[in-house]
C-alpha cells in the first residue's frame, strides 16, 4: 500500500491534466465477466483509457489468486474450471495490488438472457390490430454505478416508412439494468408516429454528473417514466392518413435514473411548413436523426436534425446545470455557402473531429457540418443510405469518409467513393452503374492491405487505397464486430457473425446465433439491436432480441487475444457513434484510431472523468 500512496499523487496530478484538456467520459467499472466453455471459464475486463501506465493485473478464483504472476492482457482462460465459480480481478500498480472488482455469476452458456416486458397489443383508428417488437437500443449508465443499463425501443407492428400513409400505434422507451430489471418505461403517445425515420433517443450524460440523461423528441400526450404527461393529455394531431403534421413538437430531457422529464421546450428543428421540406403529405419533413458531439471539444452536446432529401436543419443543444440550452441552428434555407448542403444528407448522421481541430464536427452524409455550426465542405454527389467516418486508411494523414449514394443523375459516376474527411475531396470512387447504391460498408477483413476494405452493392472488394482486391466482395454488407483474437473485424449480418477467408473468398460462419433463438431486427436492414463495447475486454457485444421479443440476449466472445486495448467506449468518436446507433439507417461504431493488422499502439486521448 506504501507504493501506491506513494504514486497517488502522480495519478492525481494526471487527472487534473486531463481534465484541463481532455474530454469528458463515463466513470466505468472493470466490466469484469466470466463464461463457462468447454475449455473451462473465459474471463475478461476493461483497461480503462484513465488507466496510468504499467498497471497490470491478478485474477481470483473463489478468492484465490489464479494468476502466477499479474497480466498485462485483460483476458484469461482459467482451464477445466467447474461452471459454479466467481471470479474477481485486482488492479496492480507498481507492485501494490488495489480494491478487486468481480463478476457476476459465470455464465453458462454464450450469451446473457436479460428478461424484457413487451407493451400490450393494441388496435389503431381504422381498426387494424398490431403488437410490438423490440428495435433500436442503446446503452449508458444511467444510475451512476460504472455499469452500463440497456435502452430499446418498442416499434408497433403497423410502424411505417415517412413515404407511406397509415395510423401507427404508439412508440415505447424502455430501460433494464443487466438483471432484467426494468427501471422505466416511456410512452412518447399518439402524436409521435411510429417508424425507422421518427424516432432517435439520445443517452448520454451531457451535464457531466456521472448520471446520463435520456433526450428525444415528444409531443402532446408524451408520458414519462413516472407517469406525468407533457402537454394536452387529450390532444390529437393525426390526420386521416395517419401522419401527424400539426401540433406543438417538444424536446425533453429525462431523468436517465427515474424517467421523470425535468425539462421540455419547443423542438428545433421546427417543423414550419410541411411544405418547405420537398413535399405537401409528409414524407421529407419528419425525416429525423440525432447524435452526440464534443462541440467545444471537452463536453458533449446533443444533436438533432431534420430533412436529408431537400432542405437540412441541425440543431445543438447543451444541457448544462439543469438549463436546456440552444447552441447553435443550422439551415439550408438561410443560403449562402450553407445552401450547398442542401439533398447532401444520409439516412444516419455520423460524428468526429474531421479537421483535427479538438472538437467534433457533424457528418452529415456528403456534407459536414463544422463545430461551430457552420458548413466545412459538400462534396456535391448528395442523398445515400451509409456512411462510414473513421481511420479507414492508416497511410494516409487524418480520417477518412466512405460512403455510397442514391441519385445517378447527382453522383455522376462515383456511387462508391472515399473522400478526405476534413476537405471533402474524393480520394477513389466506383461507378454506380446508374443505380441507387444502397448498401455500403468498411472494415478491415484481409491483413494482406493496409487500413479498412470496403464494398458497396456493386464494384468489388476494395483496398482503402482504393485498389481492387477482387471482383468479388462478402455477400454481408451490414455492421461489423471486432469479435476474434486477432485485429481484423468480423461480419455482423442478420443474427449471425461470420469471417472473410481471402483465399476462399467467402465467408466462415463464427457464431450463428439463431440456434440460440436470437433474430435481428429492422426487416431487410438486418442490424442487431446493438453493438458496442458493453464490458470485458475491448472486443465488442452484441445485442439480439429473442425471436419472441420477450428477452435481450447479449452475445460476449471467449475467444482469447493478445492485444490490450484500452475500453473502445472510453475513445469519445466510437461512444458518440454507439450513441447514435439508434438513429436512422445506421451504421457500426468507429474509432478515432486505426484498429486493424498493423495498427500502431493506441494513443489514448486526453479524456477525464468529472465525478472523480
Amino acid at each position: 500500500m506504501r507504493r501506491f500512496a506513494a504514486a497517488l499523487p502522480l495519478l492525481l496530478a494526471c487527472a487534473a491534466a486531463f481534465a484541463a484538456n481532455g474530454r469528458q467520459v463515463e466513470k466505468l467499472d472493470r466490466g469484469v465477466v466470466a463464461i463457462h466453455t468447454e475449455d473451462g471459464n473465459f474471463v475478461s475486463w476493461r483497461a480503462l483509457g484513465t488507466d496510468p501506465a504499467g498497471l497490470v493485473f491478478n485474477v481470483y478464483r473463489d478468492g484465490q489468486k489464479i494468476t502466477p504472476t499479474p497480466t498485462a492482457l485483460t483476458n484469461f482462460v482459467d482451464a477445466h474450471a467447474a461452471a459454479a465459480t466467481v471470479y474477481s480481478v485486482r488492479p496492480v500498480l507498481q507492485g501494490a495490488e488495489q480494491p478487486a472488482a468481480s463478476a457476476d455469476a459465470t455464465w453458462q452458456q454464450p450469451y446473457k438472457t436479460i428478461p424484457i416486458q413487451k407493451p400490450a397489443d393494441g388496435v389503431s383508428p381504422d381498426g387494424q390490430r398490431y403488437s410490438y417488437e423490440v428495435s433500436d437500443g442503446s446503452a449508458a449508465d444511467l444510475d451512476g454505478d460504472g455499469t452500463y443499463e440497456l435502452l430499446i425501443k418498442w416499434q408497433p407492428t403497423n410502424a411505417h416508412d415517412n413515404a407511406h400513409r397509415g395510423y401507427t400505434g404508439d412508440t415505447y422507451i424502455d430501460t433494464y439494468k443487466l438483471d432484467g430489471t426494468r427501471m422505466w418505461r416511456i410512452d412518447l403517445g399518439r402524436n409521435i408516429r411510429a417508424g425507422a425515420h421518427y424516432t432517435t433517443f439520445l443517452a448520454y450524460d451531457f451535464d457531466g454528473d456521472g448520471k446520463a440523461e435520456v433526450m428525444m423528441k415528444t409531443a402532446d400526450g408524451t408520458v414519462d417514466g413516472i407517469g406525468k404527461v407533457i402537454g394536452d393529455a387529450r390532444a390529437d394531431y393525426r390526420n386521416a392518413s395517419g401522419y401527424i403534421l400539426d401540433g406543438p413538437e417538444f424536446l425533453t430531457v429525462f431523468n436517465g435514473q427515474t424517467g421523470a422529464a425535468m425539462a421540455t421546450t419547443s423542438y428545433l428543428p421546427a417543423r414550419g411548413s410541411v411544405a418547405a421540406w420537398g413535399d405537401d403529405y409528409g414524407n421529407r419533413v419528419d425525416r429525423f436523426l440525432g447524435g452526440v458531439a464534443y462541440l467545444d471539444g471537452h463536453r458533449p452536446s446533443a444533436i438533432f436534425s431534420r430533412g436529408y432529401y431537400t432542405r437540412a436543419v441541425i440543431a445543438a443543444w447543451d444541457w448544462r446545470d439543469g438549463k436546456l440550452s440552444s447552441r447553435w441552428v443550422f439551415d439550408t434555407k438561410d443560403g449562402g455557402p450553407g445552401a450547398a448542403v442542401e439533398d447532401q444528407g444520409s439516412h444516419w448522421l455520423s460524428v468526429a473531429d474531421v479537421d483535427g481541430d479538438g472538437k467534433d464536427d457533424i457528418i452529415y452524409g456528403a456534407a459536414t457540418i463544422n463545430s461551430d455550426g457552420k458548413m466545412l465542405y459538400s462534396t456535391g454527389l448528395c442523398h445515400g443510405d451509409a456512411l462510414h467516418v473513421g481511420k479507414l486508411d492508416p497511410n494516409r494523414t487524418g480520417l477518412q469518409i466512405f460512403m455510397v449514394h442514391e441519385q445517378p443523375g447527382c453522383y455522376r459516376g462515383k456511387g462508391i467513393e472515399m473522400h478526405d474527411a476534413a476537405t471533402g475531396k474524393v480520394l477513389w470512387s466506383l461507378d454506380g452503374e446508374g443505380e441507387d447504391v444502397g448498401r455500403g460498408t468498411c472494415m478491415d477483413i484481409d491483413p494482406a492491405y493496409p487500413g479498412e476494405e470496403c464494398w458497396a452493392a456493386k464494384g468489388g472488394l476494395m483496398s482503402a487505397a482504393g485498389v481492387q482486391i477482387s471482383p468479388r466482395h462478402p455477400r454481408a454488407i451490414n455492421f461489423g464486430v471486432w469479435w476474434d483474437g486477432d485485429l481484423l473485424r468480423e461480419s455482423l449480418d442478420r443474427a449471425m457473425i461470420e469471417k472473410w477467408s481471402p483465399s476462399e473468398q467467402r465467408l466462415q460462419t463464427v457464431l450463428d446465433a439463431r440456434r440460440y433463438n436470437a433474430a435481428s431486427i429492422n426487416g431487410t436492414k438486418a442490424p442487431p439491436v446493438l453493438s458496442a463495447d458493453l464490458f470485458g475486454d475491448w472486443r465488442e457485444e452484441v445485442v439480439w432480441r429473442s425471436a419472441d421479443n420477450t428477452a435481450l440476449l447479449v452475445f460476449s466472445t471467449t475467444i482469447p487475444t493478445s492485444h490490450r486495448i484500452p475500453t473502445l467506449m472510453h475513445n469519445t468518436q466510437y461512444r458518440a457513434q454507439v450513441a447514435g446507433q439508434n438513429a436512422g439507417y445506421n451504421q457500426p461504431p468507429h474509432p478515432s484510431f486505426y484498429l486493424g493488422e498493423g495498427m500502431s499502439p493506441v494513443v489514448q486521448e486526453p479524456i477525464y472523468v468529472p465525478t472523480e
